[in-house]
């Protein structure tokens, strides 16, 4: 039975490198998380001159955002994956071994509050877990991205795990409290660290224990609460003054402020109220049975009833007062996912364990099979679409691949521009080529850095700058979304594709070109292996075996358009 028990929860790890392998580019809100760790991986920590250091190597001081992140997951990272580059041949490689040590990192911590369950509520409740946890989309696929909330996604689930063991020693008023203060401590930590938010998660755990618990709060609370806090903030000033140059510098209070205080989030839309409950959190758990019948079922037997209580009054009491502030994001409210996906086990394998007594629990067993194969089916779907979202990525590996190689041209020294969707959509200092000087000693030692280092990156966004003839001439290359805002004589080399939506066809409707014609000019050269049309011969097929079969002659049909288009300077050739 251990064994069966573990291969079920290697589910976790496996899809979470899995979805890694699928989709290994990064969108905008991972940048700095990732631009950071190649930093220090690459480029290394200054034992002095730091702030000429930083200025000349570090991508943060060039674009350092609306408000300061913290390095301290970055750095953690850094560490853990320096041990391995050894293995590794190019950066392109050491950017998917840090996502991997992050994603494992986050499997690890699934698995051990997992492991807890099933010690609570038994082996089953722990197997429709794992299951329910693997075949959720949002939380496989974004534990391997480098987004401040994902740093703070180990903590909250080794916290919760911490809330779980505590029952487990229900004899033992040491272990409890030391249960209790553990997980107290990690959340305090993580919110002064990683994200500030948890800092409502940390309110509501408390007051629901001082509620229903004999909880000392000056033997539990107060100690838990001064040591996460006190040791946190030593950790993110320590580290982030001196990477920021800052003192005293404390990035989550800066970006509370920003946000919260002033009011800044609302900047980037705001939702309605229910938004979390109505959208986020169905959309978070993907499966409709485990919110539906599953939570429900485990509320009904006193035997569970209190222990799922524990885990979901405290869960749902935070998504309802994080719903006041009016920007929302499905990420902020990530942490109790694990907490409302074991309730809804446990209902699972209350259940599953009685499908021989009647029929409706035999029927209802049926549908928890039918529903966490279906969930999978969804969330590989999912996976397929969602790679389709990094031309930037894919365009940058396409010019280091491809250009110099397949038509015969080659630069002692390539000049490349990228513009903003490219930056939105994969292009990380990891991709770029490394040849020629990376650090402040080359710069020293270099007399003339352009001409030492082969290939050089430019991000610019200044509009002024952009409308500057002068500019442009220097670059060899440019991925743009635009080309009309390009100033010059360019040609398209290669067009890059991104998903462009989906529609649902109806019996008789003929799907329409999965890829669109080009319209590019002179010059232009696209590749025929360009994995894009792999995805789409995949998909044709998929609805040749599956759509007049089984689906009575509905499909959804998936279209990519352009996004990227790399440019050549013609004036180069003049």
């Amino acid at each position: 039975m251990a064994r069966i028990e573990w291969a079920f929860y290697a589910l976790i790890p496996t899809f979470i490198l899995l979805h890694l392998w699928v989709s290994p580019y990064t969108k905008v809100e991972e940048s700095f998380n990732i631009q950071a760790i190649h930093d220090i991986l690459i480029h290394g920590v200054p034992n002095e001159n730091a702030d000429q250091f930083f200025t000349a190597n570090y991508d943060h001081m060039s674009f350092p955002g609306s408000v300061p992140r913290t390095f301290v997951g970055a750095l953690v990272l850094s560490g853990l994956s320096r041990p391995f580059v050894w293995l590794l041949n190019s950066p392109a490689q050491l950017q998917f071994l840090v996502r991997a040590i992050l994603g494992l990192l986050n499997a690890v911590a699934l698995v051990a509050f997992g492991r807890s369950i099933a010690k609570i509520f038994g082996k089953s409740a722990g197997i429709w877990f794992a299951l329910f946890q693997a075949s959720q989309f949002h939380v496989i696929y974004y534990a391997s991205r480098t987004l401040p909330n994902m740093f703070a996604f180990i903590f909250t689930n080794v916290a919760l795990r911490g809330l779980v063991n505590a029952h487990a020693a229900s004899f033992d008023g040491k272990s409890i409290s030391r249960s209790y203060r553990l997980s107290l401590y990690l959340l305090t930590f993580a919110g002064v660290v990683f994200r500030s938010e948890l800092a409502l998660l940390v309110a509501t755990i408390t007051l629901y224990l001082l509620a229903t618990r004999s909880l000392s709060i000056v033997g539990v609370i107060i100690p838990a609460g001064l040591a996460g806090a006190v040791i946190g903030l030593l950790t993110t000033v320590l580290v982030d003054s001196f990477f920021w140059q800052s003192t005293p510098l404390w990035p989550e209070w800066t970006a509370f402020y920003y946000n919260t205080i002033q009011g800044h989030s609302a900047d980037w839309g705001v939702s309605p109220w229910h938004f979390y409950f109505v959208n986020a959190l169905p959309r978070l758990m993907m499966n409709p049975i485990t919110y539906l019948f599953c939570i429900p079922a485990a509320l009904l037997p006193a035997a569970t009833r209190t222990r799922s209580l524990d885990l979901l009054v405290p869960a749902l009491a935070f998504v309802g007062l994080f719903s006041f502030l009016p920007h929302k994001e499905w990420r902020f409210v990530i942490y109790v996912t694990p907490a409302l996906t074991a309730v809804a086990a446990t209902g699972a394998s209350w259940i599953w364990t009685r499908r021989g007594k009647t029929w409706l629990y035999a029927a209802l067993s049926l549908a928890l099979v039918g529903s966490v194969l279906l969930s999978f089916v969804a969330s590989t779907t999912l996976l397929a679409i969602s790679s389709l979202n990094y031309p930037g990525g894919e365009g940058i590996h396409y010019l280091h691949k491809n250009i110099d190689s397949a038509y015969g041209v080659h630069w002692d020294h390539t000049n490349v521009y990228f513009d903003n969707l490219a930056c939105q959509t994969g292009v990380t200092r990891f991709l770029e080529n490394h040849e020629g000087p990376q650090t402040i000693v080359d710069i020293l030692e270099a007399q003339d850095l352009l001409s030492k280092r082969k290939w050089t990156y430019d991000k610019t966004e200044d509009p002024e700058v952009l409308l500057d003839p002068m500019f442009w001439s220097k670059f060899h290359y440019v991925l743009a979304e635009n080309p009309a805002k390009i100033i010059g004589a360019w040609s398209t080399v290669h067009v890059v594709y991104g998903f462009g939506g989906v529609r649902i066809l109806k019996p008789g409707e003929e799907s329409g070109s999965l890829v669109e014609p080009l319209d590019v000019v002179a010059r232009t050269r696209v590749a025929d292996e360009h994995w894009t049309k792999k995805v789409a011969q995949l998909w044709r097929m998929a609805e040749g075996l599956v759509r007049y079969r089984f689906l009575r002659g509905y499909w959804v049909e998936v279209r990519m358009e352009p996004k990227i288009r790399i440019l050549e300077n013609q004036a180069l050739y003049s």
